[in-house]
């Protein structure tokens, strides 16, 4: 077997079909996000994000309208039906993240952990089995 034969392959797309993408490889990783931020962009808490290196990623067909909503960020959504897809941050230029309620398959990507859990709406479910980051992923965890 190659590499090629062995490497995972993901795919995705917004819900009218106009823009599909394609990433290669596991994603670095996978969260659920509690931010305001997205609660907004998204209607929903919490979104699901997956982090791929960018050079392994691809917009197959179309390409998601952008939209800076904080700075620094710049959000991709379908603009046919406003399917929320992606999220790209300044200071990570080699990386994207998905919406993994994008991917054709958000089952093979899980997440492992929560992000900002300090902005948790009281009523919004929390997976007590996932280590909970008050704000990003590069603090510790919140004591269990």
């Amino acid at each position: 077997m190659t590499a090629a034969e062995t490497t995972p392959t993901f795919e995705g797309g917004c819900l009218c079909g106009a823009v599909r993408y394609r990433f290669d490889g596991l994603p670095l990783s996978s969260s659920n996000c509690f931010c305001r931020s997205c609660r907004l962009a998204s209607g929903a808490t919490p979104v699901g994000w997956v982090v791929v290196a960018r050079q392994h990623f691809r917009w197959l067909q179309g390409a998601p309208a952008l939209f800076n909503s904080s700075p620094g960020v710049t959000r991709g959504f379908c603009a046919r039906c406003g399917s929320p897809l992606s999220y790209q941050h300044a200071d990570s230029p080699g990386e994207i993240e998905l919406t993994t309620g994008t991917l054709d398959e958000p089952d093979r990507c899980p997440p492992t952990r929560e992000i900002f859990h300090a902005d948790r709406v009281a009523w919004a479910p929390s997976d007590a089995q996932l280590p909970h980051h008050a704000h990003g992923s590069s603090e510790p965890p919140l004591p269990g």
